[in-house]
């Protein structure tokens, strides 16, 4: 067994939050292990003044970790799923899926207000197109703007009243433990991007060593769900930036699944809802994005690259 594990990790005090929790658990599990954590920026890191979908491609936040995963530099990397392509490189592989927390978005505003009661004309920013093309289907009464940076400046233009709310991830606001007023939106009127709310460690294939240690924070339900989300988007071809929510939720032996895509203006929406044995995710991923595709998605995906 591995007695020194070197992490990479991106360097906003969010990605190190959940680099030291998953630090935190494999010490747990291994009492004579050293962690070491490896800090690297990604392009997603070092290009701010421009909205994610005019940077392009896939992998803003993880191609140099993977980088460095392969030049050996780190064992392992973490990244918070959502950001990770589904597509990876040859010779990596996820490791471990850790136990997943609350995967909903929320609105945060100064006075602690829902998505129904926040006031028309109302100034929102988030960075992503799939919350603002489901934003504009859910109320076209209001502005959006692009909302980049850590969480912290996010949260700070909305303290500031430069902007009226931001929608961001719960998750992100849980591990760093934020003293923000931050309602949780519902499905249906938000769905949320596959992987949110989990976290994935890359490894090398063929780490024995690594991935033994990791399997200690392996958590079944969370692979079970994000298996039936990332199946889904891989089939849609989509990346960050494609406007599509899928969450997944073990209830007891089943896996049921909710999928959106939404078109950027919010004019058109194509739904999809199922379950299916919860050992069966991938084939309940591949029935989810086939009946999205037969009802219309195809041409509101291709129309938002």
């Amino acid at each position: 067994m591995k007695t020194t594990l070197t992490i990479g990790t991106r360097g906003s005090k969010l990605a190190l939050a959940q680099t030291h929790w998953v630090s935190a658990q494999l010490r747990e599990a291994h009492p004579h292990l050293t962690v070491n954590i490896e800090i690297i920026k990604t392009t997603g890191d070092r290009i701010t003044d421009r909205p994610l979908s005019q940077i392009g491609g896939k992998g803003l936040f993880t191609k140099e970790l993977e980088v460095a995963l392969m030049d050996r530099t780190i064992d392992c990397a973490v990244h918070s799923l959502k950001d990770l392509p589904t597509e990876l490189p040859d010779g990596l592989t996820l490791g471990a899926i850790p136990i997943r927390v609350d995967p909903r978005d929320v609105l945060v505003t100064n006075d602690g207000v829902s998505l129904q009661d926040l006031h028309a004309g109302a100034v929102v920013g988030t960075s992503s197109l799939r919350r603002a093309a489901q934003l504009r289907h859910r109320r076209d009464d209001i502005e959006i703007v692009d909302l980049r940076g850590n969480i912290d400046t996010r949260v700070g233009r909305v303290r500031d009243g430069d902007i009226d709310a931001a929608i961001l991830a719960k998750a992100g606001i849980q591990r760093l433990d934020l003293d923000v007023r931050a309602i949780p939106i519902e499905e249906p009127d938000i769905v949320p991007a596959p992987g949110q709310g989990a976290l994935g460690i890359e490894v090398r294939e063929g780490d024995e060593d690594t991935a033994a240690v990791l399997a200690s924070i392996q958590n079944d339900a969370a692979a079970m769900e994000v298996t039936a989300e990332r199946t889904c988007l891989a089939i849609l071809e989509g990346g960050c930036q494609v406007p599509l929510g899928v969450r997944a939720t073990i209830q007891g032996d089943q896996l049921y699944a909710r999928a959106r895509v939404c078109s950027l203006d919010g004019s058109t929406v194509v739904d999809a809802e199922m379950d299916g044995p919860a050992n069966e995710a991938r084939a309940l991923g591949e029935r989810i994005a086939t009946d999205l595709l037969d009802h219309g998605a195809a041409a509101i995906i291709e129309s938002a690259r």
